[in-house]
């Protein structure tokens, strides 16, 4: 079977894409920008790629026309004053750009939107979803509340609230009543849904028997955990205070923040689990699955996480735009060291952020991170999906990996942090010497005074950063 797979960069399409090919199927994954997508090479013979944008009529030609199948996961959590009206256009000219193929399904995965007034996000998702019915195809919606998986946004913000607070004082949408589904259970209705008929021209909603207020979601994490925590909810906390408690105390971003706050005040609880029944699956507890999601974090198993999302920061751009470092007005930082040992360097790059830290005056890099995060920014808060690899278009705390090539020996960051101007941040090996190198192209005077105040500070840290990057790896 054919199935065309948008959203595959995604949280969910990345853990849909392996399912699929799986089963036998040949899928093709649509994206924005191809330098961002890396399958894994076990997969590549299965699946081929084609660019597209949704808002754009004339790039979805690139849609092949003996297509069976196609799955829309795409969805924005914006808080721009357009995103309901871009999201309505992008469901709208798909839809369009199926009419001229041999599309038998579409299949959507929706929000549980069961309440009479649903948050602008929720709102969204139901027009999205009568816009897509609207087609000549058979369509199915599959609507999940919040979903846990290792790196699912939901996870990773409930992970932060009660790893980090012994003792909070949250609002009072922390009573609200949601059902949750595990990850591993969307894919599993998903995939199911494919060509059987008893799911055409309907909509499911999906969760598991659990129906839980946040408050006990986050006493359940700690119960999980083996920590001791205590929770009261207070009246007077504002969405807007509600948004910023996130903010600071999350990896999350403001934007996202204010979306989630914005949702989390309407009950998402399931009416119609039928597909239940029709696809013979229940779903994992709540509670199995956070365990089945530690259990891939401590395997550093984790496939996708909503951290490599370009929804976890506030720029918008294709990697392919910024792969090429400007040199024309720009200040240069390049620090050039010899090695001995290729493979133990490569390692050391490699692995460089997250938990590993910088190598090298962190408490500099955490204390840069703070200052993000207090002027809006992402911090250092999202750290990096996994310890080992890195791919472009992931997030790497707060850099974005442009291009990630082991065998060439080099590395292209750029930063997203809260700057007067744009950075660049490469380690590119040649002749046996690392070349480091800190690009910054400033927007105006404040660009400028920002490179020259802080330039001391470059010369302490990315001087220590090299040398531990070369420092006796020919040992290592």
């Amino acid at each position: 079977m054919k199935i065309l797979l948008t959203g595959a960069t995604g949280y969910i399409g990345k853990r849909l894409l392996p399912s699929l090919v799986e089963k036998g199927h040949q899928v093709v994954c649509c994206v924005r920008d191809k330098s961002r997508f890396t399958p894994p090479l076990s997969l590549r013979d299965s699946i081929s790629t084609i660019e597209i944008d949704l808002l754009k009529e004339d790039r979805l030609n690139h849609i092949p026309n003996d297509i069976d199948v196609a799955y829309y996961l795409v969805h924005s959590m914006s808080s721009t004053t357009d995103y309901k009206d871009l999201e309505r256009q992008s469901a709208i000219n798909f839809r369009n750009a199926l009419a001229s193929t041999a599309t038998k399904q579409v299949i959507y995965l929706s929000g549980i939107a069961n309440e009479s007034e649903l948050s602008d996000h929720l709102s969204s998702r139901l027009t999205v979803e009568k816009e897509l019915a609207k087609g000549s195809y058979a369509f199915t919606c599959l609507r999940a509340g919040i979903i846990i998986g290792s790196g699912s946004a939901s996870f990773e913000i409930i992970r932060d609230l009660v790893e980090k607070l012994p003792l909070m004082i949250a609002p009072k949408w922390l009573s609200t009543k949601c059902q949750p589904i595990g990850i591993s259970d969307v894919i599993r209705f998903l995939s199911g849904c494919l060509l059987h008929e008893q799911t055409f021209n309907k909509s499911f909603d999906i969760g598991c028997d659990d129906v839980l207020t946040y408050k006990e979601m986050l006493l359940g994490f700690a119960k999980i955990r083996k920590l001791k925590r205590s929770i009261w909810t207070v009246p007077v906390m504002t969405p807007k205070l509600s948004s910023y408690w996130l903010y600071f105390v999350t990896s999350t971003s403001y934007k996202l923040a204010r979306s989630l706050v914005d949702s989390m005040k309407v009950e998402v609880v399931c009416k119609n689990r039928e597909l239940n029944e029709i696809l013979n699956i229940q779903p994992i507890s709540y509670e199995e699955s956070l365990k089945r999601a530690f259990s891939k974090i401590q395997a550093n198993e984790i496939v996708s996480s909503w951290k490599d999302s370009y929804q976890s920061s506030d720029i918008k751009f294709n990697i392919s735009e910024f792969i090429s470092v400007p040199e024309y007005g720009c200040f240069k930082d390049q620090r050039i060291r010899d090695i001995q040992n290729y493979e133990s360097c490569v390692a050391k790059i490699w692995g460089i952020g997250g938990r590993n830290g910088w190598y090298y005056g962190n408490w500099l890099w955490r204390f840069r991170g703070h200052l993000d995060k207090l002027f809006g920014g992402v911090g250092l808060r999202r750290g990096r999906t996994n310890q080992n690899e890195i791919f472009a278009g992931d997030s790497l705390d707060f850099w974005r990996v442009l291009y990630a090539n082991k065998n060439e020996g080099r590395l292209l960051l750029f930063a997203e942090m809260k700057l007067p101007g744009e950075a660049w941040l490469e380690f590119n090996i040649e002749n046996k010497r690392l070349i480091q190198t800190a690009t910054f192209r400033p927007l105006g005077l404040a660009g400028r005074l920002y490179w020259y105040a802080v330039l001391p500070f470059h010369g302490l840290i990315f001087s220590g950063l090299i040398r531990a990057l070369t420092k006796n790896d020919a040992s290592k």
